[in-house]
C-alpha cells in the first residue's frame, strides 16, 4: 500500500505540471508568470517530496488515537522539514508548498482510511478540525499570503477547504473529472477550469492585490466550459485569452493547481483515470 499511494502522489504532481496549456501556471510550453521556475524545476521538486509522501503513508497506517487532529500535527511537523528539502531542490523556488500541505493531507488520510476502513473526506475533516480557528483567528503573527488575506478579505483559503473536507474536490472537481471523456490532457485541462469556476484562489488575489479578480476568473472559466472546453476551437481561443491575460497581469492560478493535484490523486486511487 505504501508504495502505491506514494507513487500516485508523485504521479499527481507530474500529471498536473505536464498538462498544457495551463493559464497562469508552469507547463512544458511556458513558465507562465513564474520566471524563477520551469518544468524541470517542478520535476526536481516533485522527486524531492517522495520521502515525505512515504512518511505521510506511514503516519496514516500507524496512527492509533481517535483524535485525528494529532495525526495532522504529526504530518505538519514532517511537512516543515519537507519544505526545506523542496527549497533546496529548487534553489529557493516555491514550487510545491501548497501541495506539501494539501496533497500531504490526502496521502495521510488515504493511508489511514484504507487501514481503518473509513471514508477519505470524512477522515480529512476530522484531521483538520479547528484549523481555521487555530491558524487564522487565534494567530496574531500573520505571515503567509493566506493568513494576510484572511485578515483582509475573511477568506479561509486552503485551510478552510481542508477543514471542510475539500468540498470543491469532493462535490465539483472529482465528479466532473470522472464523467469527462477524451484525452487525459483534455480531461485535466477542463477539470482545472471547472475548479477555476468555483475557487477563491489566494494566489490570484495576492498577485492582483484585490478580490474582484475572482469574479473575472469565474466568468472566464465558465465561458471556456460553456464554449465546449478544450476540444472546441472557441474553447481553445478562450483559454488562450485567459493565458494572455494572466501573463499580462502576472496572475497565477496556484490555488486551482493545488486542487487539481489532489483531484488527480484521488482519481488515480479510485481508477477514474
Amino acid at each position: 500500500m505504501t508504495n502505491s499511494i506514494t507513487k500516485n502522489a508523485l504521479r499527481s504532481l507530474l500529471y498536473e505540471v505536464v498538462t498544457a496549456p495551463k493559464p497562469g501556471l508552469v507547463d512544458p510550453i511556458s513558465q507562465g508568470p513564474h520566471p524563477d521556475m520551469n518544468i524541470y524545476t517542478f520535476i526536481d521538486s516533485s522527486l524531492s517530496l517522495e520521502s515525505y509522501f512515504a512518511a505521510a503513508v506511514e503516519i496514516g497506517q500507524t496512527f492509533q488515537s481517535t483524535d485525528l487532529t494529532q495525526m495532522f500535527q504529526q504530518l505538519r511537523q514532517r511537512g516543515i522539514t519537507t519544505e526545506k528539502e523542496m527549497f533546496a531542490a529548487t534553489h529557493g523556488a516555491n514550487t510545491h508548498k501548497g501541495a506539501i500541505f494539501s496533497l500531504g493531507i490526502f496521502v495521510c488520510a488515504e493511508s489511514y482510511s484504507m487501514t481503518n476502513n473509513t471514508e477519505l473526506f470524512l477522515t480529512i475533516t476530522k484531521m483538520c478540525k479547528g484549523l481555521v480557528q487555530h491558524d487564522l483567528i487565534q494567530n496574531n503573527e500573520l505571515q503567509t499570503a493566506g493568513e494576510k488575506e484572511f485578515e483582509q478579505y475573511h477568506i479561509g483559503g486552503a485551510r478552510a477547504q481542508a477543514e471542510q473536507g475539500y468540498p470543491i474536490v469532493r462535490e465539483v472537481a472529482l465528479p466532473f473529472l470522472k464523467n469527462t471523456k477524451g484525452t487525459l490532457q483534455t480531461r485535466l485541462l477542463d477539470t482545472l477550469m471547472k475548479i477555476a469556476t468555483v475557487t477563491v484562489d489566494s494566489n490570484l488575489i495576492k498577485r492582483a492585490g484585490n478580490y474582484d479578480v475572482i469574479d473575472w476568473l469565474h466568468q472566464m472559466a465558465t465561458k471556456y466550459l460553456d464554449l465546449g472546453g478544450y476540444v472546441s476551437p472557441a474553447g481553445k481561443k478562450c483559454l488562450q485569452k485567459l493565458n494572455d491575460d494572466c501573463l499580462t497581469h502576472n496572475y497565477s492560478l496556484g490555488g486551482c493547481a493545488d486542487l487539481l493535484i489532489v483531484t488527480i490523486f484521488v482519481a488515480l486511487e479510485r481508477g477514474y483515470i
